[in-house]
Parts: structure tokens; sequence; C-alpha cells
């Protein structure tokens, strides 16, 4: 018999998702049960977070790029085709030098 289980017994050691959301705003006090974490993805009359979350359907994680961000660190390829033949030609003699094949 095999036996699923979804959305299992919770790890209390893990942090909560709130820490790294960008809609979060998490305020901490010299005590360790001194915390206020705020939502801005919530209603505006309870934006205040009781208990640590393991699950949210609004997170959105502050240690990756948005699509902004990505687009404004994006490299801009040329798409022109190049005008040059690829692979080794015959350099072109500067006007400095003399042309060694001239006679002179």
């Amino acid at each position: 018999m095999e036996v699923i289980v979804r959305d299992g017994t919770v790890n209390h050691g893990r942090r909560s998702l709130c820490e790294s959301c960008r809609s979060a705003t998490v305020i901490r006090g010299p005590r360790l049960g001194d915390e206020i974490v705020e939502c801005m993805q919530l209603s505006e009359r309870d934006r205040r977070v009781p208990f640590p979350v393991t699950s949210c359907s609004d997170y959105n994680d502050r240690n990756r790029p948005t699509l902004i961000e990505m687009e404004e660190m994006a490299l801009i390829l040329n798409g022109e085709p190049r005008r040059t033949t690829a692979g080794f030609g015959n350099p072109k003699p500067s006007s400095a030098e003399p042309d060694p094949r001239s006679e002179t």
C-alpha cells in the first residue's frame, strides 16, 4: 500500500517566509518575542501576521530580481548581420608603411 502525504508536518525550525518576502515588513525588538510582521498583500485593516508563515500564495522572493530589474541588467544584442566576411583576410597596408610588394 502506498501512502502519499501532501503538506505534511511543518518544520518548525525553519524561518518564516515573510523574512525574505518583498511584501513584508519585519520589525524586531531586543527580546526574542519582540517581533511585528506586516504584509502589504493583506487588506488595509488586517496587515499584521501573528504567526510564522510556512506557505503563502502571494510570496515574492526579495533575493531574486524582478522582471524589470532583469530587463535593466540585460545585454542588448545587435541583430544586424555582419557585413564583413568571417575568417582570415588580407590586412590592408597602412599609409605609414610602404607596400613590400610594390617596386620602388
